[in-house]
C-alpha cells in the first residue's frame, strides 16, 4: 500500500476526474491525499478523498467563486491570458506551501495535473510523479496542434510549421509561470527547466482515448491513453422535473462551470431548436439563475445544474462547450455533439470531435441561432455522427479508464497490491 499524494487545478474539469481516480487507488489499498485551496476542500471530502489544505492566505474561502466569474464572461484569448495568469499566480503559492505539507504528509509519490507545477516539489523532495492529463495531452511535438487552437491534425509541412510556431508563440505566453517556477528550481539547486521538462519520465496518463485522438504515429514515450475518469457513485444527486419531459428526441445543452455566464449563447441556442422536433434542456451549470434569462424561445426546461449523467443517456444530441469531461460523458453514450469551444482546451477537444466525424464545431464568433440550428439539425439528420459517436463509444467500453490508469500508476511507481491469497 502505497502514500500518494494529488495536485490538480481547482476547477470541476479537473476535480471531478482527479478524485474519480483517488478514489480508485482507494479501493485498490492505497491511501490518496488531494492538496488543495479552501475552495475544493468541501468536494474533495464528499467525494471520500483525504484533503489537505493549502494556500489559505492566498486564496480565502470564496475565492475561486470570484475567479470563475471573471472566468465566465471572457472568452479565446482573453481566457488563455487570464488562464495562465491565474496559473503562474497558484504556481507561486504551491511552491511556496507544497513542499512542507508534502513532507508533513510522508508520502511514497505524487499524482501531478499537468497544469499544475507541483512536479518541481516531486523533483526537490526526491520523489516520483506520474504526470496526468485531464484536459488533452501537453505534447511538445509539431506534429500535434497545441490544444488551444482548434486545428486538424494535417501531417502536411505547412501545418507543422504553423504547429511549430504556435507552440513557441504559447511558450512565450506562458513566461510569467516558467519565471515562478525557475526563480524555486534556483531556490532549491535545481536545473533551470524547460517547459517539456514538467512531464514525467515514469509515465504522462491521458483521460482521453486514443479512439478521440488524431491518427498520429509513433505515439510520443511514455504517452499512455486510457479513457474517462468517470465514478458515477461520486456525483452529488440532483433534481430533476422528470415528469417534464415529453418523448421528444432530446437535445442537452451545457457550456459547463466556468464559461458559462453569457446570457445571450442560451438565448440562441434557444432560438436554433425552436421549431425542430426535439425539447431542448439547457444546463446553467451554476453560472446563472433560470429566471435571470427570462421566457426563451421554444420553452425550454431551463435548470442551474442537472444530473448531466442521466439526461446526457437519454439524449440525441448534445450541445456543448467542448469541456473534455462533457465530450467524453456524451460519446461514453454514443451520443454526437454540437461543439462552441469557448477557450483553454476546448477549441483542441472540438477539433479532435470533428477529425472522427462525431460532431459538427461551430466557432463562438459564428454561433448565431441560424448556424446552430443548421449544426443540430445536421447532426440529427445524418446518420454518420451518431455511428462515429457509437465507434467511440464501443472503443470507450472496451478499456475501464479508471483501471487503467490506476493499473499504470501501480506497475512504473512499483507499488502493485498482492491479491489477497484464497
Amino acid at each position: 500500500m502505497a502514500r500518494l499524494g494529488a495536485f490538480c487545478f481547482p476547477g470541476t474539469g479537473h476535480l471531478n476526474p482527479l478524485t474519480a481516480l483517488a478514489r480508485r487507488l482507494q479501493q485498490r489499498g492505497h491511501t490518496v491525499i488531494i492538496f488543495g485551496i479552501a475552495d475544493v476542500e468541501s468536494r474533495v471530502r464528499a467525494a471520500g478523498v483525504d484533503f489537505c489544505l493549502i494556500g489559505q492566505s492566498d486564496y480565502p474561502l470564496g475565492t475561486l467563486q470570484t475567479l470563475d466569474q471573471q472566468l465566465g464572461e471572457m472568452t479565446g484569448t482573453q481566457v488563455l491570458r487570464f488562464t495562465m495568469e491565474r496559473i503562474s499566480k497558484t504556481a507561486r503559492m504551491v511552491l511556496r506551501e507544497g513542499p512542507d505539507a508534502v513532507r508533513n504528509a510522508r508520502l511514497d509519490a505524487l499524482l501531478v495535473d499537468e497544469v499544475d507545477t507541483a512536479n518541481n516539489i516531486a523533483e526537490h523532495l526526491g520523489l516520483p510523479f506520474v504526470s496526468l492529463a485531464l484536459i488533452p495531452p501537453l505534447i511538445n511535438d509539431n506534429r500535434y496542434p497545441p490544444f488551444y487552437f482548434g486545428w486538424s491534425g494535417s501531417q502536411r509541412w505547412w501545418a507543422r510549421l504553423r504547429n511549430e510556431i504556435a507552440i513557441r508563440i504559447l511558450t512565450c505566453v506562458a513566461s510569467p509561470i516558467f519565471a515562478s517556477v525557475n526563480e524555486y528550481r534556483t531556490k532549491w539547486g535545481l536545473k533551470v527547466g524547460v517547459p517539456e521538462d514538467g512531464l514525467s519520465k515514469l509515465a504522462q496518463i491521458t483521460q482521453l482515448p486514443r479512439a478521440l485522438e488524431f491518427e498520429i504515429d509513433p505515439l510520443p514515450p511514455n504517452l499512455y491513453y486510457t479513457g474517462p475518469f468517470v465514478d458515477p457513485a461520486q456525483r452529488t444527486p440532483v433534481d430533476f422535473p422528470w415528469g417534464k419531459l415529453d418523448g421528444r428526441p432530446l437535445v442537452f445543452a451545457s457550456l459547463g462551470t466556468l464559461q458559462n455566464r453569457s446570457q445571450d449563447i442560451f438565448r440562441k441556442i434557444a432560438q436554433a431548436c425552436t421549431g425542430l422536433n426535439v425539447q431542448l434542456v439547457i444546463s446553467l451549470g451554476g453560472g446563472l439563475e433560470p429566471d435571470r434569462l427570462g421566457a426563451l424561445s421554444g420553452d425550454p426546461i431551463v435548470v442551474r445544474f442537472a444530473p448531466q449523467l442521466d439526461l446526457v443517456k437519454r439524449a440525441s444530441v448534445v450541445i456543448t462547450h467542448a469541456g473534455i469531461n462533457t465530450v467524453l460523458e456524451s460519446l461514453s453514450e454514443g451520443v454526437p455533439l454540437v461543439c462552441i469551444p469557448l477557450g483553454n482546451d476546448q477549441p483542441g477537444v472540438a477539433a479532435r470531435v470533428k477529425a472522427h466525424a462525431a460532431g459538427v464545431v461551430v466557432p463562438p464568433r459564428k454561433a448565431n441561432a441560424k448556424r446552430l440550428r443548421s449544426a443540430v439539425t445536421t447532426v440529427l439528420d445524418h446518420d454518420s455522427y451518431r455511428l462515429a459517436a457509437r465507434k467511440i463509444q464501443t472503443a470507450i467500453a472496451e478499456i475501464d479508464g479508471l483501471d487503467r490508469a490506476a493499473d499504470i500508476i501501480e506497475n512504473v511507481l512499483k507499488i502493485r497490491v498482492p491479491a489477497p491469497k484464497r
